[in-house]
């Protein structure tokens, strides 16, 4: 048995294609049986295009130490990166007074207070806007000047660095290093006699690349000193670092380390950093209202009260922002698809802001699906939102609104089931758990498995009617062009069972391993 592929029509040996699905085994094995009959061999015939063998080499080449920091960094995680080029931001006129609370405390921080603090926590459920927020106060921070750093974790990136801890300290002091050059160069030189900090834990390496060097600008210097905010979003995201082979059993082996110890981890170095006279930056951690967040931004559980916390779900309304940004997408979409002014009918933005229950991101989710161009007529789609109606299951949870516009999406599809099937997979190899994480090789894993048949039609039939859910490549770009979701909330929809009240839509882990690896077996056999 021999299998090949051809990307960009071009062929070329190499190692990739071979790697990508010895990996691929490795993951998927335990869910094989010998009467499969898979060929290892045919893993040596695999070939793929030259560009994706350049791309490979161009990774290979090493860092000098003079960019040993640069070489640590998270990219994708700064606010301005390319990888987030698509990211939400406050609609003009929307979530106007948090930003302006936000920013006013970043300025003047607490002046009337006998005990000020330097670190606000912001939090609220999913969908409530709190990335936009983020996303738009650095803009207007970094715009204005008093921008220090920022980290924006996605555990739906294909970026590992966005996932994990182990940029978090090296971005941040990356970021700081670029306001001054004496900075700079204290932190060049923190480098040079510690080597090895890169392999240390965060505390250790706040303190040799944040807070000596801070310490060092503050007493030489004789300027203006260093002010403005760090923003970090989505703490809760972060996937902890493993340090031990899980797998193992016994009395040797050890329990994973959960999630919630390294963002435990993040809390308490920024904690102690803010604490530190020398850190002149107030720090804003956005992130879902967790029992790690909660127990540690609790004032109960400290002597002594060290930050603010802003809810975004209790302490503001967010319905005239939602009102208002409604309102601005049916004016755009009356002109795009010639809709007269007496659309939508009264009442309908009412009913959605009521729906919405404080969430952008089901009002935002509405958009997309009226604008994806791939179901009904958007007079007939809003309809059909609006009729959905509360129910028992819909009221009794803050997300039942939302989850019934996902299922509702979802079922649009020709094969629902077929099509979480795929969700599922993508989500997978997005967020890192497949072996080789990173844009290029999720593409390629992605297309390659779903792909088996060499039926680029197969995508637009299954997807096609989720365009507001999901970003899909277009079929000349998918080898390379990534998928990527809107929301993380759609991802825990689909994995939580009782999300799913309809019944209909949840699909189990094992089902989707077993999909997997069944697409799996059938491109290794495809010629």
């Amino acid at each position: 048995m021999q299998a090949s592929r051809v990307y960009n029509g071009n062929v070329a040996d190499a190692n990739l294609g071979r790697m990508t699905l010895d990996h691929m085994l490795d993951e998927l094995l335990e869910f094989a049986t010998d009467e499969q009959g898979f060929n290892v061999q045919a893993l040596t015939h695999w070939k793929v295009g030259e560009f994706i063998q350049m791309t490979i080499e161009n990774l290979a080449h090493s860092y000098p130490m003079s960019a040993e920091l640069e070489s640590r960094i998270a990219a994708g995680a700064i606010h301005d990166s390319a990888e987030r080029c698509d990211a939400p931001k406050c609609h003009p006129d929307t979530r106007v007074a948090v930003q302006d609370d936000l920013y006013s405390w970043i300025v003047d921080g607490d002046a009337e207070s006998d005990q000020p603090k330097k670190m606000k926590w912001v939090t609220g459920p999913a969908g409530t806007g709190k990335t936009a927020i983020m996303g738009s106060l650095a803009d207007r921070c970094a715009t204005n000047g008093i921008l220090g750093a920022t980290f924006f974790f996605a555990s739906w990136s294909a970026s590992i660095g966005r996932r994990r801890k182990t940029a978090f300290v090296t971005t941040i002091a990356h970021q700081l290093a670029q306001h001054r050059e004496d900075l700079q160069t204290a932190i060049s030189t923190a480098i040079e006699k510690s080597p090895g900090v890169f392999d240390k834990n965060l505390r250790v390496q706040m303190e040799i690349l944040v807070l000596t060097p801070l310490r060092e600008v503050v007493r030489q210097s004789d300027g203006p000193g260093l002010r403005g905010a760090i923003i970090i979003d989505g703490v809760d995201e972060c996937e902890a670092e493993q340090y031990h082979d899980i797998t193992s059993t016994g009395p040797q082996g050890k329990p994973d380390r959960k999630n919630a110890e390294d963002q435990l981890e993040i809390l308490q170095v920024l904690r102690a950093a803010s604490s530190d006279p020398s850190f002149p930056f107030r720090i804003i951690i956005a992130s879902r209202p967790e029992r790690v967040f909660r127990e540690f931004f609790d004032p109960e559980n400290s002597p002594t009260p060290f930050a603010h916390k802003l809810d975004l779900h209790e302490d503001y309304n967010a319905d005239n922002d939602i009102t208002l940004f409604l309102e601005a997408q049916f004016n755009q979409l009356r002109r795009r698809y010639g809709l007269p002014l007496s659309w939508p009918p009264p009442g309908a933005i009412q009913t959605l802001v009521k729906n919405a229950s404080g969430q952008f991101i089901y009002a935002a989710t509405v958009i997309r699906a009226l604008d994806s161009g791939h179901r009904e007529p958007p007079k007939a789609l809003l309809e059909a939102v609006l009729k959905m109606g509360a129910t028992r299951e819909t009221t009794s949870s803050p997300l039942g609104q939302l989850d019934a516009l996902y299922s509702h999406i979802l079922e649009s599809s020709p094969d629902p089931p077929l099509s979480i099937l795929w969700l599922q997979a993508i989500a997978w190899y997005s967020n890192g758990q497949a072996p080789i994480p990173g844009t290029l090789c999720v593409a390629f894993n992605i297309n390659l498995l779903l792909q088996t048949d060499l039926d680029s039609n197969e995508v637009e039939h299954l997807l096609g009617n989720l365009h507001s859910l999901i970003q899909i490549p277009p079929p000349d770009d998918r080898a390379t062009a990534k998928y990527s979701f809107y929301h993380k909330s759609l991802i825990d929809f689909l994995q939580v069972d009782n999300r799913n009240y309809c019944g209909k839509l949840y699909v189990n882990w094992a089902d989707v391993k077993a999909f997997l690896w069944d697409r799996f077996t059938r491109a290794c056999a495809s010629e």
